[in-house]
């Protein structure tokens, strides 16, 4: 292998997330000017750790899983990402989740870089106890790379503030004194930030509205689909139903519901808090998931997994934008058809920043042990998130560019130009 060659872990697989976020990365090379030479950077994480996670089963018996956290980019700052617990948690898919956190981290100005964990699991099969031993050993595990001031996990697939509260108990132990600082999500309690736990999805509605309003349409008549009632769609169905836009679909793990006239979004939410399922909320109609993409609305907001809208559902989308909720929820092909239908794109990498913005937040209060109050929070998320997307619009709408590659630009060259400041060290 010669120098520059990629080794076999990082060579992209085809229909991979890790392919799509190099591939981006490709795509946006040619216009980094000065600092072209170092975009090959983007490509090789800075760090690999993979992990063994052993537990003891409530049965006796002994369990592994294989656990990952990846410091993709911290020349801006320490490395900022979530945890997630899932069974197909891959090796390619947090590296391409780090890379993401890089650029979103970058794109918003956030003095973070980018990192991302995972555990190969399904949490549905273990119980509270199983839960508890195995996030205490791995955060054990990668005890060795995490901390206040290197790298600051976070909630993401499967994972919530109580495992937050276990991950900075168990580090806080390990080192031996209370450090609140070394996870963001926390519950209030413990050093949490209010407004957290809603942020991303108030971020994704924040965009949506900056680019409703340049493009001057009327967001009380606006149809919204969405994909995925996890935290991020749960909240965002929220704030677009606050602001008087009608959520007509939405669709889970359970299948897909759907009322023209309007989904209750506070009446789902509450059945769905009570574990109950989509299809048991009040005034909803079940329909086939396949036919959810291929309803006619204006907004999709894809808030579920990674490479949900492939080519074949970006040529039946039937919608004026798709905001991305999720973490690299349309693979590049699709992008593309996207564009030449003329379906704009609110890119993750700026339409889901609220969340690591506030983490940003909630990590200041807790080094400063100073708290602020939840209108503070949300008053200056809504500045950074309006601040940037303005930024990415400009570029974009000036050279004639998607938002995404307009994203990338902006966020590139803040990250290579911190490289380049700061040499090569020996």
């Amino acid at each position: 292998m010669n120098a520059n060659e990629l080794p076999s872990y990082l060579t992209p697989a085809p229909d991979s997330a890790w392919g799509d976020f190099v591939e981006q990365v490709d795509r946006v090379t040619p216009y980094l000017g000065e600092f072209t030479y170092l975009a090959s950077t983007l490509k090789r994480p800075q760090r690999i750790l993979i992990v063994d996670v052993p537990i003891r089963l409530d049965n006796g018996d002994l369990a592994h899983f294989e656990g990952y956290r990846i410091q993709h980019n911290t020349f801006r700052g320490p490395g900022k990402g979530g945890i997630r617990f899932h069974q197909d948690v891959t090796l390619s898919e947090v590296m391409a989740l780090a890379g993401w956190m890089t650029i979103k981290n970058a794109a918003v100005g956030v003095p973070y870089g980018g990192s991302k964990g995972g555990v190969r699991v399904d949490p549905a099969t273990l119980s509270e106890a199983e839960l508890e031993r195995l996030t205490r050993r791995y955060t054990s595990e990668i005890g060795i790379l995490i901390g206040p001031d290197r790298d600051i996990p976070a909630p993401d697939v499967n994972t919530d503030e109580r495992i937050m509260a276990w991950m900075m108990d168990t580090y806080s132990m390990n080192i031996g004194h209370s450090a609140t600082g070394v996870v963001t999500g926390k519950p209030i309690s413990i050093g949490g930030s209010l407004g957290r736990r809603a942020a991303t999805g108030r971020g994704v509605y924040i965009v949506t509205a900056a680019a409703v309003e340049k493009l001057k349409l009327d967001m009380k008549k606006l149809r919204v689909i969405i994909q995925g009632m996890g935290n991020v769609g749960h909240s965002a169905a929220r704030f677009f139903h606050e602001a008087g836009a009608r959520v007509i679909a939405v669709q889970d793990v359970t299948g897909s519901v759907f009322n023209g006239d309007g989904i209750d979004v506070p009446r789902m939410n509450s059945t769905l808090r009570l574990g109950q399922t989509l299809r048991d909320c009040p005034g909803v109609e079940p329909i086939p998931n396949d036919q959810f993409w291929s309803l006619d609305c204006d907004i999709v907001v894809p808030a579920a997994l990674e490479r949900q809208i492939t080519e074949d559902i970006a040529r039946r989308i039937k919608a004026r934008m798709v905001v991305e909720g999720a973490n690299g929820p349309t693979t590049p092909a699709a992008d593309d058809i996207l564009r030449q239908r003329g379906i704009l794109v609110l890119p993750d990498v700026l339409a889901n920043a609220g969340g690591v913005t506030v983490s940003y937040f909630e990590w200041v209060q807790d080094f400063s042990s100073f708290f602020w109050t939840e209108a503070e929070i949300n008053a200056r998320l809504d500045r950074i998130m309006r601040d940037a997307f303005e930024a990415i619009w400009e570029l974009s709408v000036g050279r004639k560019l998607p938002l995404r590659t307009a994203a990338f630009i902006l966020a590139c060259t803040r990250i290579l130009q911190a490289r380049h400041m700061r040499g090569l060290y020996p």
